[in-house]
This record gives C-alpha cells, structure tokens and sequence, in this order.
C-alpha cells in the first residue's frame, strides 16, 4: 500500500514502512499531539504501527476535519523566533524575482501567440484569460511589496510544525483522527500547509470554508495572511512542451484557479477595507 506493507498478525493488521528520520513522532509526543496512529515496534531502519481503518464519509468532510487536525498541529507547536532582517529580505526579493520571471514570462508568451495569422487553441485560450494573469501578477507585486514594510521591522517569527506533504489519503478518521506519512515534516511558518494543499486542491473544495475553520482555531497573523494569499495568487507556469489538449486543460485550470483565489480574498480586503462603524 504505497510505501508501506500491510501485515496480518495474531494481533490484528500492522503497517511496516521505513523509519521516520526526523525524530518527528518524539517531538509531537511532547508538544501533547499524538494523533497519529500507534507505533508498535521501531529500529534503525522500520517502524511498525498499528492498522486504523478509513471510516466512509464524504470528501468534504474528511477535508474540513483534516483543517482542523492542522490548526491543532500549529496551535500545538507554535514557538517563536528571533530572525534578521536579511531574513526577510531574502524571501522578499526571491518572490519579487518569481513575479518578475512569470511577468516576462507569460508576455512573452502572448507576444509569440499573437505573432501568429492563427492562434492554437491554447494560444487562444491563453489570449483571453492574459488580463487576468496580468493582473494577478500586479496583485501580487503591489502586496509583496506592503508585506515587506511590515516585516522588515519585526524581529521575531512565528514557527509551527508542518506536516508537509497533506493530501486526504494521508488522513484517517475512525475513533480519532490521524495524520500518516510524516516523513517530509518540518519547522516554517504555518501558511506553507495551507498553501500547498490549496496548490493541489484549489478547485476540488471550498477553501473560504476551510480557511475559515482554520482560522477560527488557529487565527493567521497578517503578515501571515498576506504572504499566504501573494503565493495562491501566482499563476504556475505552463508547460508549453506538452500536447495541445494537455496544453489546454492546463490553461484553464491556472485560470479557474485565479478566479478561486480572487473569490478567497476579495472578502478579507472588504472587510478591511469597510469604513469604521462609529464613523458619522
């Protein structure tokens, strides 16, 4: 079953798979988060954990309880941390330098598609939806730039554990939740979570929700809201080797995903930007 070997034993199903290298398991034991399933044996090399089985419920809500299994995660392992300024720099300038790459990048592309007596059908589709990558970039440009001023005067940084690699499969619910596959974990700031699994499932679930439910255990600083909806508002870069259809579907998911990511944001910018209620 993927990386892991499932055994049966006079003392029910057990799951062998290689060691976790990181030690993560002992450190979550001490923050008081053991919601992962029981480890019976370990040497050097294996690990053998009791089998959970998957009890069947809908996706959406597998989700929406793996959200607030994470929020605990992070509000478990939350420490801070001195950081210098170059620190914040260097992200500063290795995200400014991404937005001016895909800015070049996708003007170069409507520059050759335009070129063209007749567009492709991705070349087509890339035409129509430009502005709105173009304007994403601009977003994302003008509020790296905001997250900075902010930051650069700070001296400390909030740190969590990342699970770092959250997928539904990777979440089990039965008598308890459980979080499996923790060998990529590590220590950053708490958005990476949120911002990978919304890479990889942006248009599969409604992340305002999520977000929300996230938030309402575990609320975002924000600082830590800005740079999480900077990086859901840049546009991955496509593939141009590929196949036209492949090419097309690829377009149209970059697109649909920016349009996601508008209707994730645009509320918080409104509710920060509503006038003051005691205002005449």
């Amino acid at each position: 079953m993927g990386n892991s070997i499932l055994v049966d034993t006079n003392i029910g199903k057990l799951v062998v798979k290689e060691k976790v290298k990181n030690n993560i398991y002992e450190y979550l034991n001490s923050r008081n988060f053991n919601y992962y399933p029981n480890i019976v044996s370990k040497d050097s090399k294996y690990e053998i954990m009791n089998y959970v089985d998957n009890i069947d419920m809908p996706n959406e809500q597998k989700m929406l309880d793996m959200i607030k299994l994470i929020a605990l995660l992070h509000n478990k392992t939350t420490y801070y941390q001195e950081v210098l300024i170059d620190d914040y720099k260097k992200m500063y300038e290795d995200i400014n330098n991404n937005i001016e790459y895909l800015f070049s990048y996708y003007n170069d592309l409507i520059s050759i598609a335009e070129s063209h007596e007749y567009m492709s059908p991705s070349e087509y589709l890339l035409a129509r939806g430009i502005s709105k990558i173009l304007n994403a970039l601009s977003y994302s440009k003008k509020e790296i730039d905001n997250w900075y001023q902010i930051v650069k005067e700070k001296r400390k940084q909030r740190y969590v554990v990342l699970h770092n690699n959250l997928d539904i499969n990777h979440f089990i619910k039965n008598d308890n939740s459980y979080l499996i596959s923790w060998g990529k974990s590590k220590i950053d700031i708490p958005i990476f979570d949120l911002y990978k699994l919304y890479k990889k499932h942006s248009l599969d679930y409604d992340f305002e929700s999520l977000i929300k439910e996230y938030e309402s255990n575990y609320p975002l600083l924000k600082e830590e809201k800005m740079l999480l909806f900077i990086l859901i508002s840049l546009p991955d870069k496509i593939n141009f080797d590929d196949n036209e259809y492949n090419r097309c579907v690829r377009i149209s998911k970059i697109l649909d995903s920016l349009y996601k990511a508008d209707e994730l944001i645009s509320p918080y910018y409104f509710e920060n930007t509503e006038p003051d209620k005691h205002d005449n």
